[in-house]
């Protein structure tokens, strides 16, 4: 869980993307610890946070968002697996990230050049495809593949802050285990109706964490005003096939079909069958160095929160 102690320095947190899943956890969990939380969007009408206007494209934001904000979380983007990765699709998943996170450095220094963190969203497919076996951390080069040049590019327009003498870090998320949607949903319908199966040859490394536990690193980070690049994953990946089975076990659910065949994947999502069939065993032993304890270490105790819960909200 993140430190209960919280720096002083930063009342009001501005986050991007902040109705999304992640988003919406992170904002639930800063309010609870006593940030003013606000929020930008293209359509700023909720009613929980306070939410400014901004328009990538038009390359437009209300100055107020970046003049009140002390840190910045910075997690819009468009969703990777949202659609089939067409020419147009893979445009907008990079411009989406390069494109907002350039325009909130140029605003930041026209505006608010005395902002104290700046805090933003990354990807484990920085390591690639696919790294096998290797358990990898920060330190270990950039993969090859769409994501991992995405992520190179996306970084980087993320370390030009420093530029400004505002803290930087990046986390690198791998996939966020949810109740409320994501990967694990998905994962789960196939399952519950009795044909759920490994992808592939099911030997890929799936590098998972908790929502929770990602909330609780990026309030962590936030809070201990801790600097450079963190991998959001839980301190044990498991293979796809180890994976699938322990989901079918707490779902007290049969898997009876033989392995998804990689063909039959590129057939359904095409190019996206990539990030499905490969995988990377992350560490996350830069993150537990800083003093951040995981609440769910392993993944029998991650699926017994969220599947149980899960259950009792189906039921009700």
């Amino acid at each position: 869980m993140s430190s209960t102690n919280l720096n002083h320095t930063i009342k009001t947190v501005l986050i991007t993307g902040g109705t999304g899943l992640v988003g919406r956890e992170l904002s639930q969990r800063l309010t609870s610890n006593g940030y003013k939380v606000t929020h930008l969007s293209r359509n700023p009408t909720q009613k929980h946070y306070q939410t400014f206007y901004w328009d990538i494209k038009k390359g437009e934001i209300d100055d107020e968002a970046i003049r009140s904000a002390d840190a910045i979380i910075h997690l819009a983007g468009a969703g990777v697996s949202d659609k089939r990765w067409t020419e147009d699709w893979k445009k907008e998943i990079y411009n989406s990230r390069i494109d907002s996170t350039r325009l909130l450095k140029n605003k930041v220094a026209e505006l608010n050049p005395g902002l104290k963190h700046f805090i933003s969203a990354s990807a484990i497919g920085y390591y690639g495809w696919d790294s096998g076996e290797k358990l990898v951390d920060e330190s270990s080069p950039k993969g090859t593949g769409f994501l991992a040049d995405v992520v190179e590019d996306w970084e980087n327009e993320v370390d030009k802050f420093s530029e400004l003498k505002i803290k930087v870090s990046k986390v690198r998320i791998g996939i966020v285990l949810s109740e409320k949607g994501g990967a694990l949903v998905e994962l789960m319908k196939p399952i519950k109706y009795g044909v759920g199966a490994p992808l592939a040859s099911g030997d890929q490394y799936m590098s998972w964490i908790h929502i929770q536990d990602l909330c609780g690193i990026f309030s962590h980070t936030l809070e201990n005003s801790n600097e450079g690049t963190f991998n959001g994953v839980a301190p044990n990946p498991h293979t796809n096939k180890e994976f699938t089975k322990q989901v079918a076990s707490v779902l007290k659910k049969p898997l009876w079909l033989p392995n998804v065949p990689k063909f039959a994947l590129r057939l359904i999502v095409g190019e996206m069958a990539d990030i499905l069939v490969g995988g990377n065993r992350v560490a996350s032993k830069k993150v537990e160095d800083t003093g951040f304890n995981f609440q769910f270490a392993t993944l029998d105790e991650a699926l017994q929160d969220l599947l149980h819960y899960n259950g009792r909200k189906e039921k009700n």
